[in-house]
């Protein structure tokens, strides 16, 4: 069985109640929910939390809610994999059958249910890859970066680089912070990487990929969520 795993904590400091905060007319999570519960290779879709108000909104979304996070899973220092690690565990003590597990994030209202699945075929693809996870290009080439000195002056971040034509520079990418697919014997080995040479990445339009972590942030996704919505690319 392959499954979606949410995870959705009830703290939130930057934005309070995030996770279920509406977003476009719905809670946030309800996006993430959705997304999974089209797609054609998830079989079911679970929201790991520590809240009860949360959960209740995921079981009204149709996910399954078997366990409540334990609170030490849920601070602001706990990693993904920990949290990820804690849900296949119990899920397979509970004697659920997994196979392949996505970890969604909570706040990705711009991901679809086609690259949820066409992310776990390329995973599917080659026996050795590890894992697959959604990410999307630099806007800029990250070799021609600029930092400022102590005395305020202004030194190139590659020197080596500084001067040469973009089209010449490798293109840089950054994690999407949306989906993450690997095999439930992968998310249960403690420090395993997310990013190796066995990894995957399964690249995004820029236009799909917003980082939403502050008001302002929040407020552009809604205009963009909108726009895309209209132009039928979500």
């Amino acid at each position: 069985m392959n499954i979606a795993i949410i995870p959705a904590r009830g703290g939130s400091k930057r934005i309070p109640r995030k996770n279920i905060k509406s977003f476009c007319g719905i809670p946030m999570l309800a996006h993430s929910i959705r997304s999974a519960q089209k797609s054609d290779v998830i079989d079911k879709v679970v929201v790991s939390t520590d809240d009860e108000d949360i959960a209740q909104i995921a079981i009204q979304e149709g996910a399954c809610v078997p366990f409540l996070r334990p609170a030490h899973l849920a601070d602001d220092f706990t990693g993904t994999a920990e949290v990820m690690r804690h849900a296949v565990e119990t899920l397979i003590a509970q004697k659920w059958q997994l196979d392949y597990c996505a970890c969604i994030y909570a706040t990705a209202p711009f991901l679809t249910p086609s690259v949820i699945d066409d992310s776990l075929r390329l995973l599917q693809s080659d026996s050795g890859i590890t894992n697959v996870f959604t990410a999307t290009r630099f806007a800029f080439p990250i070799q021609r970066a600029l930092l400022k000195a102590s005395d305020g002056g202004v030194v190139p971040f590659d020197a080596s680089s500084i001067e040469k034509r973009s089209q010449d520079l490798a293109p840089a990418f950054h994690d999407a912070g949306q989906l993450y697919w690997a095999h439930e014997n992968l998310w249960r080995t403690p420090e395993a990487p997310i990013f190796s040479p066995t990894s995957r990445l399964f690249e995004l339009p820029d236009y799909l990929v917003c980082d939403i972590d502050t008001t302002e942030d929040w407020e552009r996704a809604e205009v963009m969520y909108d726009v895309l919505q209209k132009q039928g690319k979500i």
